[in-house]
């Protein structure tokens, strides 16, 4: 049954193993599909290129099918996977913190990795950048971690929360995926002559 982690016990070297793994395996792709150039990100604010919302939206609709199947099937044991408790008001301001690092930047931790690996200098600096803020958030925010688990939510999930089945969930995702490629396909048309000649 899964996931794997309530049946195999795995050690500490195996998990590091995986992690480096998928960690790589990750990068490549992400390096492989443009996306370690924050050119190729930022183009998305410019509604030319909308390749990063595609990838990101499909990437989240397709692990909740496989969420939703492997579920009703009765593989998975949902109740054993981790959610993050939410919290509004640190999630909504730590969304707007990340948004602005993107549209400023370039990158988000991810890829900017991916740009680093591949020698560019602006990924460099945002990493550079980007561990001086968690280093500042240890040092500089002793209080705000208590802060954060007096005023969490709990666990929420969508279901939980409206009373209607993971699968029902799933298909309606898959639908607004559906309606929302087509309504990217329009904007990077409208929106072509922005697209940098070269």
């Amino acid at each position: 049954m899964l996931p794997l982690s309530s049946s195999v016990e795995f050690s500490l070297g195996a998990e590091l193993a995986i992690a480096l793994v998928l960690g790589l395996g990750f990068g490549f792709a992400l390096e492989r599909a443009g996306f370690g150039s924050a050119r190729k990100l930022t183009a998305v604010f410019y509604l030319y290129d909308m390749a990063v919302v595609k990838v990101m939206f499909s990437a989240v609709v397709t692990a909740l099918v496989g969420l939703a199947v492997l579920s009703g099937a009765g593989v998975l044991d949902v109740s054993a996977l981790y959610f993050e408790p939410t919290n509004w008001m640190a999630q909504i301001g730590g969304g707007l913190l990340f948004g602005a690092g993107f549209v400023v930047g370039g990158y988000c931790p991810g890829t900017s990795m991916a740009a680093m690996a591949t020698g560019r200098k602006d990924g460099m600096v945002f990493v550079l950048g980007m561990l001086a803020g968690v280093w500042a958030y240890a040092e500089f925010t002793p209080g705000l971690d208590e802060w954060y688990k007096a005023t969490s939510a709990g666990e929420l999930t969508l279901p939980a929360l409206t009373g209607i089945g993971m699968g029902w969930w799933a298909a309606g995702f898959v639908a607004f995926l559906a309606f929302g490629a087509w309504g990217m396909a329009r904007l990077e048309r409208r929106f072509a002559h922005l697209r940098p000649r070269g």
